[in-house]
């Protein structure tokens, strides 16, 4: 039976929410890994215009359509933040990237009903077969945390 990190990537539409700077980039592995698997995904990053040569949008509300699922990649400082706008978008579930959760972004969560994922780095669960991660998610699964 799949665990909750493993069924995430069964919805059809995603928001890949990041920043593309200098000390941070945007989250292009989890961006990729989804467009690859044939999901409609859109890219949410308020300073860039463009990501992997598709378009960028600066927040929910400028999307061409309505998203199930979001991943946030972001400094930890604007994570509850983006939480909100997730959930007045009318997303379900979101991802947020092991450590940039927070304890008022898991609050809000909590309070707008949101299904959270947190804790856990989106690749290791979004991109099958060998890879970088492959590793890591072996021993995950071998000590039953996967």
């Amino acid at each position: 039976m799949p665990s909750d990190c493993a069924r995430f990537w069964e919805r059809d539409t995603y928001a890949v929410i990041g920043r593309e700077g200098k000390t941070k980039h945007f989250p292009k592995l989890t961006y990729g890994a989804l467009k690859e698997r044939g999901k409609t995904v859109y890219a949410i990053d308020p300073g860039s215009a463009e990501v992997e040569g598709d378009k960028a949008y600066p927040d929910f509300t400028t999307l061409p359509g309505r998203v199930e699922a979001a991943v946030l990649e972001l400094p930890k400082e604007e994570t509850a933040a983006w939480v909100a706008k997730a959930a007045d978008a009318g997303v379900e579930e979101i991802w947020i990237h092991q450590m940039t959760d927070t304890p008022e972004a898991l609050a809000e969560a909590e309070k707008r009903g949101l299904k959270v994922i947190t804790g856990h780095c989106a690749v290791m669960y979004n991109t099958p077969g060998f890879s970088m991660h492959a590793p890591h998610r072996w021993i995950w699964k071998l000590i039953g945390k996967y």
